[in-house]
This record gives structure tokens, C-alpha cells and sequence, in this order.
């Protein structure tokens, strides 16, 4: 099973549309949804998680769980009994995130530090979900040090989590190789839940070695199928798919550029196109060459040339 990774101001419903329909993903987790000490409205969750609003799915019917992050276990409970009513495919816990504003105050990876306030939060949320609404939690390794990994994975699974996603590195190797796919596999003898490895799979190469090293058959692709949208492919035909290519891509770019310009503020369009291109550029010849002629540009009339062109 191949699931799409979190990621804020990366991975959101506009480039969870268009990877899906790229195929080779089973589920998608979706950016955090940040809980502080207030019941939130229906609406923000399904401007953060549209996907909501059509059955808990993508427009290519991969479903999609929608992840909560805080630290107060009433409040998230609250908020994850009114996010259960709208239907997503399941409810994900962030324990992983490292950026400062979050860990700050007390949410995502701070809480690794923190293994009985993460059994309540999700001891908390299982009781105000439904029995049959999934939970899951994603973690890295830990805070300064991996020291209370398995401590804080037997948290997750005794609180009632049904599953558990692992960054295979701390919060302070924030996204510095390499990912230490091994301590998943300690993780997972700790804990009696199915464990999900992610952390520095790029190519099909990483899959296999990770596979190995971690034992688990579920995998969570981040930044690596951004860069290369066919590499769920890739892993599920094991090498005999070579994933997508740049001609079978270029569509798919001009789709998501509408969805872009339909979606987003005018001033944020040019911008979000670059970001994709500039991971994509990683992987394909043809990504570098239109980055470097679009870098500069931030009128969203010069991308629509630019593609125009290129869909000729």
C-alpha cells in the first residue's frame, strides 16, 4: 500500500487531485488542520480538506484522511467528533511536524517529548469518534533524540490508534539525509498496530531498501513523488513501469494550473506552479529547462503562454 504523506504548503488538495490521478496511491493524508483551544467551524476543515464535500475522496476516488495537531486533548477530541460528521476517510494525529510556530506551542513533534499527553490525545479522539471512523497517528523518531520512540509508538497504540505513519528521523534532522529506516522496524515490535515507513524514499531503489530495513510493506511517499508523480506506479509494478513521462506529465501540469487559477488568489498562482516545477525539475531534463525560463516570472498570463505552448 503506498500512502501520500502530509506536507503543509505543499501537499494540498491541488496536488492531492492531481497525483491521484496519476495512480499508484492508495490514501492520502492531509495537511494539519490546527486545533488551539476552540471548536472550529464546519467550514475551515472543508476549506483545508474539500474533499469532504465529495465522499472523503479525490476527484479519482482515493480517500483521504484529514489530520488534526494540537495539544489539548478536550479540544482536539471536540473538534475530531464535528470533523467525523463530515466523512472523511479516517482522522490523523500529528506528532511530527518540526516547524517552530507549531512546536512552540506545544503540537506536532514537541509532543514526542511528551508520551502520556500523547496517549490521552489519542485515548481522547478514539471515544469522540464513531467506532468504525479510522485513527491514525503520524511521529518522527522524536524531539532532540530517538531515545523515547518505541515509548511514544506504544502511546499512539495503547490510546486506540489504529495505525501508525513513522518520519524515520528526529525533529532536530528536520529533513537531512538519511532517514534511519531500521528504527522503524524496532518500532514496529514494539507495538501490536500496522506501522507505515516514511522518510527519504525517492526512487524505487530507496522503496526496496526501506522495505528491507524497516520491514514494513506500507509506504508513505513525500517530496519523492512530488518530484517523480509516477513513482507509486513505479513501486507497485516493482520496476517493470518506469512510473510516468514528461509527455504523459505535461497535461497534467496544464490541469493543475487550472485548478490553480480556479482555486487560489491571483497573487499566489504563478508561484505555486513554480514550486511543483522546481521539485519536478529533480527528475525531468524538460522541468529544468521551463523553471529556468519561468523562474522570474510571476504574471499568471506568462505561465498560461508558457504552457500553451508547451501543450502544443
Amino acid at each position: 500500500m503506498i500512502l501520500l504523506a502530509p506536507m503543509e504548503g505543499l501537499l494540498d488538495f491541488v496536488l492531492r487531485d492531481i497525483l491521484t490521478r496519476v495512480g499508484g496511491i492508495d490514501r492520502c493524508v492531509s495537511e494539519f488542520i490546527r486545533i488551539t483551544d476552540q471548536l472550529l467551524p464546519e467550514r475551515v476543515f472543508t476549506r483545508i480538506v474539500p474533499e469532504l464535500l465529495s465522499g472523503g475522496c479525490t476527484p479519482a476516488g482515493v480517500p483521504v484522511r484529514a489530520q488534526l495537531l494540537g495539544a489539548d486533548p478536550v479540544c482536539l477530541a471536540e473538534n475530531a467528533a464535528r470533523l467525523a460528521g463530515l466523512g472523511p476517510a479516517g482522522i490523523d494525529l500529528n506528532f511530527g511536524c518540526p516547524a517552530k510556530v507549531v512546536n512552540r506551542h506545544g503540537g506536532g513533534a514537541a509532543l514526542l517529548d511528551e508520551p502520556e499527553t500523547i496517549f490521552a490525545i489519542v485515548a481522547a479522539v478514539r471515544r469522540a469518534v464513531p467506532a468504525g471512523m479510522p485513527v491514525s497517528a503520524k511521529m518522527r523518531l522524536g524531539f532532540n533524540d530517538d531515545s523515547r520512540a518505541e515509548e511514544c509508538a506504544q502511546a499512539i497504540a495503547s490510546g486506540g490508534a489504529d495505525e501508525l505513519a513513522v518520519h524515520a528521523r528526529t525533529k532536530a534532522q528536520a529533513y537531512r539525509p538519511p532517514a534511519y529506516w531500521e528504527r522503524i522496524a524496532d518500532i514496529r515490535a514494539a507495538v501490536q498496530i500496522p506501522v507505515v515507513a516514511n522518510g527519504e524514499i525517492w526512487t524505487l531503489d530507496d522503496a526496496r531498501r526501506c522495505r528491507e530495513a524497516s520491514g514494513c510493506e506500507m509506504l508513505m511517499l513525500g517530496r519523492g513523488i512530488v518530484t517523480d508523480p509516477g513513482l507509486g506506479l513505479a513501486i507497485k509494478a516493482g520496476g517493470l513501469s518506469g512510473g510516468i513521462t514528461w509527455p504523459e506529465l505535461l497535461p497534467l501540469l496544464g490541469e493543475f494550473w487550472r485548478i490553480v487559477c480556479a482555486r487560489l488568489e491571483r497573487r499566489s498562482q504563478a508561484g505555486r506552479f513554480k514550486q511543483w516545477l522546481n521539485f519536478l525539475r529533480r527528475r525531468f531534463p524538460e522541468a529544468e529547462i521551463a523553471y529556468q525560463q519561468l523562474k522570474t516570472l510571476n504574471d499568471p498570463r506568462e505561465i498560461e503562454a508558457w504552457l500553451a505552448g508547451a501543450l502544443r
